[in-house]
Formats: C-alpha cells, structure tokens, sequence
C-alpha cells in the first residue's frame, strides 16, 4: 500500500510547501490538494510550488470536477504541470461537491464526466479532438496522467472501472468500500479490463491518540463531508440500492454550511456519532491505525490518503512517520 496526503488550502503558501516537503521526506508518495476555488485558495499555483519543491511525490487534485473549469482548461493545466514536474501529476476528478454547491449549482452527471475524462486524457496526449465542432489540440503535451475517479454511487463508481486508472473512495470502511468496489469490478469487466489494474484509494480523516474522545472530535467533521455525497446518493437511488450503513447515519442531518466546510469545530458534524466516526476514519493509538491500515489493504485498497486538516498537521506526519508507517511496512 501506497500513502499520500491531502491539503485544504486554507493556509499560508509557505506552510503547504513545507507540509508537502515533510510528506515526502517522511515516506508519503502523493501529495493532493483540495479544489474549491471560492472557499479556499486556487489550487493550481499550488501545485506548481508542490512540484518545485519536491522530488518524486506524485501530485494531483481530490478532487476537481469538469464543469468549473472548462475540461480544455484542465488539460492545459496539467499538460503544464505535467511538464514542471517532470511527469508526476494525476488527475482526481469527480461530479462535483463544495465548489458547485458554494455557487448554487449541482454536480454534472456521470455522463458529463465520462465524456470529460476522455477529453482530458485525448487533449494532454497530444490528440485532436472534435470538441464542441471545433477540431481543438493541444500540441505540445507530452503524455495524459493517470486519472482518478471520485464516487459512491453504483453508476459513477462503474465508470470508474471502465475508464478510470484509479478510484477515490472517501471513507475508510472496509465493509463500504468492498461494497463500492463490488461496482468498479463489474464495471471493468464489461469493459474488458482486470479490475486488479485499477488502483483503490481509502480518503480519509485520522488522529493518532490513546484519548479516544479527543481523537473523534477532530476529525468528526470528516463524515460530515461525506453526508453531502450521501444526501445525493439518496435523491437518486432507491433505498433498497444502497447500503444502510452508508445511508443511515444522515437521517438527523441538518442544514450544511458549505463556509463550515471541512472545519474541525464545524457545526455541521453534531449529528454524526462516535460508531460513525469510526468506521469512517481512523482513530486511536499507532496499532489501531496499522490494524486497520491491514484491513484496508486486504480488502484491495492500495493508497491510503491522510486528510491532513484536524489541527496539528506537523505533528500527524510525524507520528505516522515514525509510530504507524515503521510498524505497518514491516508486518
């Protein structure tokens, strides 16, 4: 297994490029960055610093959505990130959440994102394209990164193993994520694919303590973000399509406030419980993070991605690097 991080870029420059920095020096192979341009920073000049600043961590968004921007857009930007940083960036990409929604508008439809995922790997490779009648290329990319797809639902997640190189599921539940993996498998399948190419991400929340307590509070805003997908989930699906684990814990959800987003104070996550937070995140000492870590890999996860935004950021990096990582890689 693989591990990366993912920075909210609420804070300053210099603390993202040094965060990165510490990422990579302590054994983290991806670096990603939020994209929600109207609450937080842009993450392109970000990603910019990221890749001068690094060596071989591999960087990308978690994620973008193609309506935003435009997907010619998008590629541009990668193809010029691709070049800064010698080949290292991937894209994450999804139907859309905080920066739709902050605008009042929904995410696009699996259809939308298909078409704008095949135009992106088309348009950084080089190829011409017919895009909107008008034949477009962009000429001086080198080469299409490796495309991550973000979902729960049954549709977007059997796209993902269509067409995707790799899935972002935003949780750490072993039993949810062998469920969502139940679609990517069948949906490489028909496409003809060996759904054991297709790399698996668990993103999520952690804070390594033996005060169990401490620990769900900074990170129960963590199923909070994920309730956002699930409301949706539950406007779209029957009930009898969806896991009642995934679906149950939104029934005493309220109002979201999207300027709360992410927040560890947020008042957005009162309603999530401790069982939740458990199952969504991990919690505890060092070997209740490698226990597991265990779990996740033997379900078919093969990143795992530290949300690195419950507080003392500096502190989590280390404690993995030298209290969680050590023991995981070596059992």
């Amino acid at each position: 297994m693989k591990f990366g991080i993912t920075i909210k870029p609420e804070m300053t420059v210099e603390r993202i490029v040094a965060l990165t920095r510490q990422a990579e020096a302590a054994g983290f192979e991806y670096g990603w960055i939020f994209d929600s341009h109207v609450l937080w920073l842009e993450p392109y000049p970000l990603l910019t610093l990221m890749a001068t600043n690094t060596k071989s961590m591999r960087l990308g968004t978690c994620v973008t959505n193609p309506a935003v921007r435009d997907i010619t857009v998008t590629s541009s930007l990668f193809a010029t990130l691709n070049i800064i940083s010698g080949g290292r960036m991937d894209l994450g990409i999804g139907r859309g959440d905080s920066s739709r929604r902050v605008l009042g508008k929904k995410p696009v439809t699996t259809a939308y994102l298909e078409e704008s995922v095949k135009t992106f790997r088309e348009l950084t490779s080089g190829h011409e394209v017919d895009y909107e009648g008008q034949s477009t290329r962009i000429s001086w990319a080198t080469g299409a990164p490796p495309v991550w797809i973000a979902g729960y639902g049954p549709k977007v997640l059997d796209l993902a193993g269509r067409i995707a190189d790799g899935v972002i599921l935003q949780f750490a539940d072993p039993h949810l994520i062998e469920w969502c993996l139940s679609f990517v498998k069948k949906g490489a399948e028909a496409a003809g694919r060996d759904p054991r190419n297709i790399e698996v991400m668990a993103a999520t929340a952690v804070w390594v303590s033996d005060d169990l307590q401490l620990a769900r509070s900074r990170v129960r805003w963590f199923p909070a973000l994920v309730s956002n997908h699930v409301v949706d989930l539950i406007s779209r699906y029957k009930p009898e399509e969806l896991p009642p684990e995934l679906t149950s814990y939104v029934s005493n959800r309220g109002q979201y406030d999207y300027l709360q987003h992410c927040e560890v104070d947020s008042k957005n996550s009162k309603f999530v419980s401790d069982e939740v937070v458990d199952r969504f995140c991990l919690v505890g000492p060092a070997e209740a993070h490698r226990e597991k870590l265990r779990k996740l890999a033997s379900v078919g996860v093969t990143q795992f991605n530290v949300y690195l935004m419950s507080g003392e950021e500096e502190g989590t990096l280390e404690k993995y690097k030298k209290e969680v990582l050590p023991g995981f890689r070596a059992g």
